[in-house]
């Protein structure tokens, strides 16, 4: 009965970040859209609008096609069902495993859904010295440092092979 109600929990905490990427998205298309950076602190970071039409750190740049965009949804769908079948298979770990799949499954979805009817991804947090991003990317970098701790736990737990 836990278990059923952790699930619960973290599908709603999951569509609820989706949700919240968006609405920031929105917020910052309206305020930042026409206008330069927004200095928050100075030096170190701005509110800055930008429209991603590639992947993460624009590894793909040098590629200029019309079905660009639609090559990134389909390959983000991909990896977001990997992602997801991964978390199935995890239902039963630990809620530390729980909500690292919860957060990169909704940095995913809310990218993807950008992708889809936008064709980029609103970005709009730009800390100097390091690319714009938005909040689906903060969520897939936290639950990938959650996860990251979850292994490392496991692999300092079992038993060494080499005694």
């Amino acid at each position: 009965m836990a278990r059923r109600v952790m699930g619960w929990v973290l599908i709603l905490f999951t569509l609820a970040l989706v949700g919240c990427d968006h609405a920031t998205k929105a917020a910052a298309q309206a305020a930042l859209e026409r206008r330069g950076p927004l200095s928050i602190v100075p030096g170190v970071l701005d509110l800055r609008y930008a429209e991603n039409r590639d992947m993460a750190f624009s590894l793909l740049r040098g590629i200029e096609s019309p079905a660009k965009v639609a090559i990134l949804f389909v390959c983000s769908i991909l990896v977001l069902g990997v992602i997801i079948a991964g978390w199935w298979s995890s239902r039963r770990a630990s809620a530390t495993e729980q909500a690292g799949y919860a957060l990169i499954v909704a940095g995913a979805i809310g990218n993807a859904i950008d992708r889809a009817f936008r064709g980029y991804v609103v970005d709009f947090i730009h800390l100097h010295s390091w690319p714009v991003f938005n909040v689906a990317d903060m969520a897939i970098v936290a639950g990938g440092i959650l996860l990251a701790i979850v292994m490392f736990r496991r692999a300092r737990q079992e038993p060494s092979e080499a005694s």
